[in-house]
Formats: structure tokens, sequence, C-alpha cells
């Protein structure tokens, strides 16, 4: 009888290993998993979801996330959308705690989306990293900058109200808002 409770003591402590083992290796592959996981896979698990940014520059926007691309987010903030270029993102509130594998975001990058407030003659407030916001219309959008037609909010661009033309490149931009 003192053999019988011995090897079921020895039993015992193999299973109890086991899954002491099995529960490290779980929590190790979880780790490695997470590793791999981006900061777009996790803004894009966080589609139509409320977000909290700080962005370079100091400024603070919340609003629905609408959309997310190769360096960039949108973000419906009330009658305003913010673009807002990855590089320039400090901190974000309220993403979802796991990406989701299907969910991935758009291809095109900065750039691109630039150029579709520049065709569509759209007024824009730029929130630089540094200095005092600009207003204007995007006039051309480069490579890695964009020439800003600067004028007072509101006002269409007509030479008359044009106070000056800016190159600003991308590294410089916080934030792009436009009226939806």
């Amino acid at each position: 009888m003192r053999w019988e409770g011995l090897f079921a003591d020895l039993e015992g402590q193999l299973a109890a290993e086991e899954r002491r083992e099995r529960d490290s290796e779980v929590a190790e592959r979880t780790r490695r998993e997470r590793a791999l996981v981006d900061l777009t896979a996790r803004l894009a698990a966080g589609l139509g979801h409320e977000l909290g940014l700080r962005v370079a520059g100091g400024s603070a926007v919340s609003g629905r996330l609408r959309d997310v691309g190769d360096g960039w987010l949108l973000l419906a903030a009330g009658r305003t959308e913010v673009l807002v270029p990855l590089p320039a993102l400090l901190t974000v509130t309220g993403l979802p705690p796991q990406a989701e594998p299907a969910r991935t975001a758009r291809r095109f990058g900065l750039g691109y989306a630039l150029r579709a407030l520049a065709r569509d003659r759209a007024g824009v407030v730029l929130g630089l990293s540094e200095g005092p916001a600009l207003t204007g219309t995007l006039d051309v959008v480069g490579a890695d900058h964009l020439v800003l037609a600067e004028h007072p909010e509101g006002e269409p661009r007509r030479r008359a109200n044009v106070t000056r033309v800016l190159a600003v490149p991308f590294t410089a931009l916080g934030r792009v808002d436009s009226r939806g």
C-alpha cells in the first residue's frame, strides 16, 4: 500500500510539472505573437472605435477612427476630419486590446491621401510638430512634402486671398484638419 501512495504522489507531481511547462509555453507563444503586431494592425482593429490621440506639437484630438493606411490614420472629430501621419502620433487611447488579423490597413501612403485633399481643393489646417498652425489650400503634394497656399480659414483660394506659399515636409506635419 505504501508503494501505491508513493506512485500516486509521483504521478501527481509529474502531471503538475507538465501543466506548468504547457502554461509557460502558451504564455511564451502569446508574447511572441504579440511582438509581431505593429501599431498599424492595432489601429486597423480599432476602426469605428472612439480614440483619443496626442500628436506632435502637443495637440490632442478625439473622435471615431474612420480609416488607416500606410503611415497615416483618419479620425472623424465632429464635422472635421483629421489626417494624422503615424510618425507624428505620440499616444493613442481607446484601442481594442487585440489586433484582428482579418482587418488590414489601406496600402497607399500619406502622399496619396493628401493628394485627394489637393484634388478637391479642400481648405485645410496644418498642425505642425512645432510652431503655429497654418491654414490654406494644398496646391501640390510631392513625394515627401506639400505646397500650401496660405490664406484665411473659410476664404476660398484666390490670388487676392493668398498671403504666402510654403513648402512643408511631411516630417513637420502633426495633423491635417479638413471640414468633411
